[in-house]
């Protein structure tokens, strides 16, 4: 096994980073000791490095199955870009290209060589005389017919294992149930692999649900708050596709639509412009975005309820790969439910999707922490609020709920946690139905337990408990009840538990604005130049650096290229190709700031030489407003012998603080300029909003 300096050096030489993430060494090291292994990692996690890096510390090469062309060529662009050689491998190729790439492969010139599923047969004999390092099989749970993205083409990779048994198997996907863990093991002949199963929190997502009335005003109204960010709107259907992308780029954005009804050109087109940052908003069907390593997509919208938590768990997790706040929005409306249920009405294991959906449905009407509904989805059971969720910002009005989860839990213990949610809120209730006596519930000592509370409120009450982790359902056998650890604590020892009080939500149409956030002046010509290279290199712009990089070079601002190496992401090869280009442009930005900073003691200097306002603005050619703004900043920055009150009167502090005790919080100026019938110029009431909120100006008549 390679030592942990070899691999940090590795790590840092080739992918820039000074450590590794959660999970990602032990990983590793299993693969390099000869372990299978599977892996449920989330997106954004850092899966690909777990089969990269070792890839680079074992000889031979690395055989690496994924099922899309696109994500292919991203991994081998960015495995490119950080010195690594890479290649893919598939039938879309010219035969030229195919034969250079065998050539390669066959030569031992490739550390990792992409293939998918359906091509893997064409390399059938090249794998025979070939050393091969170890196989990765990408997106896993797509083996499995009970996961969410079932491909047929997967379920042949499991004689890989058997034609190569001392060869490592990683199997790698960011969302797996329990049952698709395991059909995913049998399936690919690799029942003694280790299982690391990462958390699948995911902090920097801000998780929302709004009620899906006039989506379209909501959706513009979001894009007004983030602007010039990259995001993925997700839809149903094709034609809404069309039409929300119309109705976008009419109000001003650049979009495209994007669906399996094209053609493979078209789409590839329109995929290569989003991943290269030419076109930042992509309205889609599920069709689009599986593997893409886009780290800067900053948003993703739910336009329609997706039919199951996997799917959505797994199209959130597109954007802030990169570990910076990105936000994640659900439109939910009754309708989609219908709409949902239509489609999977006829499939093979209708059942399990039904019950999926309405595991989907009961997130979306969550009256508890959302990050929670999804980790105990996933078998996290977490008992603590996450504070990044809508209902965490908002929270509903809470109970003690203790007794009434006990006699719940109760409930489906001496059921022998047989039974669905409907049977038990029948013996609960005390119902006198067929169900219940056949079985002879009417015995139980629960029966009649909870009888004053209504069928639909304790079913809401019983979906609280399944969010919370308290209970959870057995989708491969009749959606069966069952209790979690957490429930067993609650029965005996008194753990207590909170549930929202059942009332109709008044959802507020109009949510508070957000106040928009401006990208600094530095991240977004780093942000420019990294495009120009990109463009340069005819790569997508993360490939060489992620907007976390960014963010750090703005914040450290290096200028030398000891200190430039130190940032995360940095490796030698990028070392190499953008240094000085980097550092050149922060120096260049620090430089210009310097300058900016010393205007307003230039408007300074011209005042104290007897200069008026006019006479300044003329002399420097700058705005009133600047100069009164100037002003101010010398003001604020201690210069006393500078009287406000020679600007604007007490009179008009006065009728400023008139106006700001009527407007309440309203923000900026322009509310003030309005009240004031645009008589009050913006520069004055900057004024004497200032001596009114940080010098506490005698304001009375």
């Amino acid at each position: 096994m390679a030592s942990s300096e070899l691999l940090l050096s590795l790590l840092k030489n080739h992918f820039g980073y000074d450590s590794f993430r959660p999970n990602q060494l032990a990983i590793i090291n299993d693969l390099l000791d000869g372990s299978d292994v599977v892996t449920i990692m989330p997106t954004g996690g850092g899966k690909s490095l777990c089969f990269q890096l070792p890839a680079l510390a074992k000889n031979g090469t690395a055989i690496v199955i994924s099922p899309l062309i696109a994500l292919m060529k991203d991994q081998v662009d960015a495995l490119r870009a950080n010195g690594i050689s890479a290649s893919y491998f598939n039938s879309s190729q010219p035969p030229e290209l195919q034969q250079e790439t065998l050539d390669d492969f066959t030569n031992g010139n490739l550390k990792l060589l992409y293939v998918a599923p359906e091509s893997l047969p064409l390399l059938d004999n090249a794998l025979s005389g070939i050393d091969i390092s170890l196989i990765a099989i990408d997106e896993a749970h797509c083996i499995s017919s009970w996961g969410h993205d079932f491909r047929p083409a997967y379920v042949q990779l499991g004689y890989l294992k058997k034609r190569f048994p001392a060869v490592p198997v990683i199997a790698l996907t960011a969302t797996a149930d329990k049952a698709t863990q395991q059909d995913i093991a049998t399936l690919l002949n690799i029942p003694k692999a280790k299982f690391h199963v990462s958390s699948f929190d995911r902090e920097n997502l801000y998780l929302e649900v709004r009620p899906g009335n006039n989506r379209i005003n909501q959706i513009l109204n979001f894009l007004e708050e983030h602007p010039d960010e990259s995001g993925i709107i997700y839809c149903l259907s094709r034609k809404s596709t069309e039409k929300i992308a119309e109705k976008i780029k009419s109000s001003g954005y650049d979009a495209a639509a994007y669906h399996a009804g094209m053609s493979s050109q078209e789409r590839s087109k329109i995929q290569e412009e989003f991943i290269n940052d030419r076109t930042p908003i992509i309205v889609a069907t599920i069709a689009f975005g599986m593997g893409i390593d886009k780290s800067n997509v900053r948003w993703v919208i739910h336009y329609n309820l997706p039919k199951n938590i996997e799917g959505y768990y797994q199209e959130i997790g597109r954007s802030g790969r990169d570990g910076i706040t990105a936000n994640t929005l659900l439109f939910y409306s009754y309708a989609d439910i219908i709409q949902l249920r239509q489609f999977i009405a006829n499939v093979d294991n209708a059942e399990v999707q039904h019950a999926k959906l309405d595991r989907m449905q009961q997130f979306a009407e969550a009256l508890s922490c959302r990050r929670r509904v999804l980790l105990n989805y996933f078998g996290e059971h977490y008992t603590e609020n996450c504070g990044n969720c809508d209902i965490c910002k908002t929270p509903p009005t809470y109970f003690d709920g203790t007794i009434l989860a006990q006699k719940v839990c109760s409930a489906i213990t001496r059921m022998k946690e047989q039974e669905g949610v409907g049977l038990v809120i029948d013996v609960l209730r005390g119902a006198k139905n067929a169900q219940v006596y056949d079985k002879n519930y009417q015995h139980l000592k629960t029966y009649g337990s909870a009888s004053d509370v209504s069928w639909k409120d304790l079913q809401q009450y019983i979906i609280q408990l399944v969010n919370q982790g308290v209970l959870e359902i057995n989708f491969r056998e009749h959606s069966r009840l069952m209790l979690t650890p957490l429930a067993k604590s609650i029965l005996f020892d008194g753990k207590k538990v909170s549930l929202a009080s059942i009332q109709v939500k008044q959802e507020k149409l109009e949510k508070e604005r957000k106040k928009t956030t401006k990208k600094s002046g530095l991240f977004e010509q780093l942000r420019i130049l990294r495009y120009e290279l990109a463009q340069e290199a005819n790569v997508p712009a993360y490939v060489v650096f992620s907007d976390a990089t960014l963010k750090e070079l703005e914040e450290k601002k290096p200028t030398t290229e000891q200190e430039f190496e130190k940032i995360q992401g940095v490796g030698q090869a990028k070392m190499e190709k953008y240094a000085a280009t980097f550092i050149s442009e922060i120096k260049k930005y620090t430089a210009s700031k310097k300058t900016k900073v010393l205007t307003h003691l230039k408007t300074w200097t011209l005042y104290n030489e007897g200069l008026t306002v006019g006479e300044i603005c003329e002399h420097r050619e700058l705005a009133e407003n600047t100069i009164y703004s100037h002003l101010l900043k010398i003001y604020d920055e201690g210069e006393k012998s500078l009287n406000l009150l020679d600007f604007v009167s007490q009179d008009e502090v006065a009728q400023i603080n008139k106006a700001k005790n009527e407007l309440m919080d309203a923000e900026g100026l322009k509310p003030y300029f309005e009240y004031f019938k645009e008589k009050m110029p913006y520069w004055k009431l900057k004024m004497g909003l200032f001596l009114i909120e940080k010098e506490g100006a005698v304001v009375q008549k």
